[in-house]
């Protein structure tokens, strides 16, 4: 399993849909992909979790990878996330 932490640019800014966009990059990848916040954990391939998990500018997300791709993964949300 791997981890990053990484601070959430303005999405809403660099994105049309963040919310769709950031599931199909995570939908991209074999591995299992979850992103924590403070005590909630969520899916990041469900629309309905990134949803009610709301990533917003400034907020400290760990992202959390586990499977075949799961360094790849972790960079792709990495860049998503903080608009690189």
């Amino acid at each position: 399993m791997s981890n990053k932490e990484v601070v959430v640019s303005d999405v809403s800014k660099q994105h049309e849909n963040p919310i769709a966009e950031l599931v199909q990059v995570a939908c991209q990848f074999d591995s299992n992909i979850h992103l924590e916040n403070n005590n909630r954990k969520i899916n990041a391939k469900s629309i309905m979790g990134i949803m009610a998990f709301n990533p917003t500018e400034g907020m400290t997300v760990n992202i959390l990878a586990e499977g075949t791709d799961e360094e790849e993964a972790i960079v792709a949300i990495e860049k998503f996330l903080a608009c690189n």
